[in-house]
Parts: C-alpha cells; sequence; structure tokens
C-alpha cells in the first residue's frame, strides 16, 4: 500500500506525516510521534483509553482511521500540560481525590472530563458518570474518579 501525506495539528503543533491507508490513529499517535500518554486498551473501542480529542469532540483513536483526521487539531493527554511544565486544574484535582491507581484510564478519563466540563460547568454527579461511562476503570471503582471531576468543577 501506498503512504498518504496528512496535514495535522497535534497539542497545538502542525505536522505532515505519511500515513497507510489502514493505518489507526493510536499507532500514529504512539509509534510515529511518540506520545505514549495516549493508551491502547482493548483496541475494539469498549474502553475508551485511546480516547482524544479531534477537533474539541471525543474520539477513540483506536477505531479512527489516520487519514480521516488530515486538517484536523488532536489533543491528546499531553496537550494538557501548561506552558510552564505544570498540570492543568483537572490532572492536579485528579491526583489530589486519588482518582489514580493503575494510571491506564487516566489520560481518557482526564479527556472525557475535560470535555464535559466544557459543555456543563458544573455538573452534577449523574452528568459525570453518564459522561464516562464509556471508560473502563478496573481499579478505583469511579467515586475517586467523579469526586476528581466535581472538584475540578469547583476549582
Amino acid at each position: 500500500m501506498k503512504k498518504q501525506n496528512i496535514s495535522i495539528k497535534i497539542n497545538n503543533e502542525k505536522k505532515e506525516i505519511s500515513v497507510l491507508p489502514n493505518e489507526l490513529l493510536i499507532n500514529v499517535i504512539r509509534e510515529e510521534m511518540g506520545l505514549t500518554g495516549t493508551k491502547c486498551g482493548c483496541g475494539m473501542g469498549q474502553c475508551g483509553s485511546c480516547t482524544v480529542l479531534i477537533d474539541g469532540n471525543p474520539v477513540l483513536s483506536c477505531l479512527t482511521l489516520a487519514l480521516t483526521v488530515d486538517g484536523a487539531e488532536i489533543t491528546t493527554i499531553e496537550g494538557f500540560e501548561r506552558s510552564d511544565g505544570t498540570l492543568d486544574k483537572l490532572q492536579e484535582s485528579f491526583i489530589d481525590n486519588s482518582a489514580i491507581q493503575c494510571g491506564f484510564c487516566t489520560p481518557g478519563m482526564v479527556l472525557m472530563g475535560s470535555d464535559l466540563l466544557s459543555k456543563i460547568s458544573s455538573p452534577t454527579e449523574a452528568e459525570i458518570r453518564a459522561h464516562i461511562k464509556g471508560n473502563i476503570c478496573r481499579c478505583t471503582g469511579y467515586y475517586s474518579i467523579v469526586r476528581a471531576i466535581n472538584n475540578a468543577a469547583l476549582r
């Protein structure tokens, strides 16, 4: 198969890359760009650990062909770091509320939490749970994750 060139803006940085027609975005992000914060869990769109924001919307990168994001703006968990190297308020809230155990689901949870907070500034517990329902966490039992998103909204 012949590679095709695409242009993307990832974490506020413009990139020109060559991708195969069947290449998944998760592989491009992790292997070609070295952004390993995005996790590859199930590879079937069931766990949410591969969540990235494409043009501000959460998308499962394990189900997204890289060719389809030509011209798009992509944000991975690495894109949440502030210019001075500090974490954003949602990431800090995850730490402060012990919402991280093994950490595998954390990038996807942070991206989904950020997406929710961009739409609803003070979500209820039910709204938080509904918004993160596609992201599986096998460690925390979700209570601390919900609390972290809620507390970030209060900051």
